[in-house]
């Protein structure tokens, strides 16, 4: 095979990636700017721009020993990041990078599929193939040396001399359209590593610093109280029935005096987010991961106060937040009645909290379930064929393939399974509201997008996810020994709170006084 330069491979594989990785960039750049006469010289600005940066970074960067592994590398992951892109419209960022680590065989599988194969061989193994049976000449060090000045100063001028020619449409490009940076396959993953890198190493193996140790429970009489804590996962509050819903996904829930909050926000778009930032002290505003890690949560804060506090799982894990208190993974106990090839139904998570109340005598309790819920793609997988009631379904994870009919209606169905699962999870509660105060929270941790504008699934960076990924359902259930005041209550229910009210609603419902209690925050407190 014919040798070639570092640079000419460099300017190849730059090529290449702008041109066949990046597909996802340039649909959503020409939504913005629309290829017209007008427009077309922007656009090859933004082309020439695009694969300069990639040369210089690849250039600068690489040695004799290392370009080819750090080219293959790229292309690979550039394969793989495409084909998420491109199919379901997500950006990858730290917060994607932050889910992708702590995502589980099962959920990994949902994702596969002979088209990922496709783009992985295609985009990602034949051309890393090709780089890697070709014969590339390396110029002496000091030789590199030059030319790596001379591709950097070349760089840096024709990004300059574009962006100076085309100045006006820079400034629109980088003021108003900041967001189309976020699809640009491999520049913004680099960066976005780079970031989860630096965030997770700032972080170390520190202790949690204790909070609110001076928590105490005001009682007022002798009754236990039974809280079960429902962590949805992947609900959108427009789906739910009870917010207006055409399709009856609440039958249950509309039978069992609920109170249903219609306005509630999450703290984030994805589990590895929303989960510890709604258990944590910060809100919204404040949070990062490094934070939420070296502080404790309300959970400690409850167990200070004497509160017997379990966390049963059936999703990925608590992300941090059930460190310190009882935590039970139900994937891996298992139950064959509800339980089949790694899929355990959410009301497998009921099963044995019967004795676990029992023998907590004197405390009083909070039982955490984290639900599977409605987690996709595959969300025909979430529920058993017998609540399979809204068709013709979607039975595939390319949900692009699937009509908006199929999709919604799959989706529709493991909500209409959650209805069924709280409700379930009430009539337990009831069954000992005769001897202790019982009752019921449901908050799902983040939205879903259901091809709304070519975007499916979760994890948009904030600021510009839709409303869908950020508006939840929340569902709460009393017993009528317990001690709130309802009416209060429903007078709040279509009022706009969020994730960052879950902290303090806690507290306020075990009586718990504390320093790190803010009562304007809480849900329950009632002048």
């Amino acid at each position: 095979m014919k040798k070639i330069t570092s640079l000419q491979a460099i300017f190849a594989v730059s090529l290449f990636l702008v041109i066949a990785n990046n597909l996802s960039f340039w649909h959503n750049v020409s939504e913005a700017y629309p290829l017209n006469f007008q427009n077309i010289g922007f656009l090859l600005s933004i082309f020439f721009v695009f694969i300069t940066l990639l040369v210089f970074l690849f250039h600068f960067t690489s040695t004799r020993y290392t370009l080819k592994p750090m080219l293959i590398v790229v292309l690979i992951a550039s394969s793989l990041s495409s084909y998420f892109m491109l199919t379901y419209n997500v950006v990858i960022d730290d917060i994607m990078i932050q889910n992708i680590v702590e995502t589980n065989v099962n959920e990994a599988s949902d994702l596969f599929s002979y088209k990922v194969l496709l783009y992985f061989l295609f985009l990602g193994v034949l051309p890393s193939f090709i780089l890697y049976k070709s014969t590339i000449e390396h110029k002496p060090w000091k030789k590199e040396l030059v030319s790596k000045v001379k591709v950097t100063t070349g760089a840096f001028t024709i990004v300059f001399a574009l962006m100076f020619a085309f100045s006006d449409f820079y400034a629109s490009f980088l003021r108003e359209n900041k967001s189309l940076r976020f699809y640009s396959n491999l520049t913004y993953y680099i960066y976005s590593l780079g970031k989860y890198i630096g965030l997770n190493a700032s972080k170390g193996e520190v202790a949690a610093e204790q909070l609110g140790l001076d928590a105490a429970i005001n009682k007022e009489g002798d009754r236990k109280k039974v809280l079960i804590l429902v962590v949805g996962e992947t609900a959108r509050a427009d789906h739910f029935s009870l917010n207006g819903y055409a399709q009856e996904t609440n039958p249950e829930l509309k039978l069992k005096n609920v109170i249903n909050f219609s306005n509630i926000y999450s703290c984030g778009t994805s589990t590895a987010v929303s989960v510890p930032c709604m258990f944590s002290r910060l809100g919204r505003n404040d949070y990062n991961d490094a934070k939420a890690a070296s502080t404790e949560n309300v959970l400690d804060v409850l167990k200070h106060a004497g509160v017997k506090v379990l966390w049963q799982d059936n999703n990925s894990d608590s992300k941090g937040v059930a460190l310190r208190v009882e935590y039970e993974d139900y994937k891996h106990i298992g139950n064959e009645e509800f339980c089949d090839n790694g899929e355990c139904r959410d009301e497998a998570m009921l099963i044995g909290l019967q004795d676990f109340i029992e023998k907590t005598e004197n405390n009083n309790i909070l039982i955490v379930l984290h639900q599977m819920g409605n987690h996709g793609p595959a969300y025909y997988k979430r529920y058993p064929k017998e609540f399979e009631k809204f068709l013709p379904v979607c039975k595939t994870n390319q949900l692009q393939e699937c009509t908006d009919e199929e999709i919604n209606n799959a989706y529709d169905n493991a909500l209409l399974y959650t209805d069924y699962f709280l409700a379930k999870t009430i009539d337990f509660l009831k069954s000992n509201s005769e001897t202790m105060d019982t009752a019921m929270i449901y908050v799902s941790d983040h939205g879903e997008s259901l091809g709304e504008n070519g975007v499916y699934l979760h994890g948009l960076p904030y600021f510009i996810a839709p409303q869908v990924q950020k508006h939840v359902p929340a569902v709460m259930w009393f017993s009528e020994g317990f001690d709130i005041n309802t009416i209060a209550l429903r007078a709040k229910k279509d009022k706009e709170f969020s994730h960052d009210n879950l902290f303090d609603s806690l507290l306020g419902l075990f009586k718990v006084s504390t320093d790190a209690y803010e009562k304007e925050l809480d849900l329950f407190w009632a002048e």
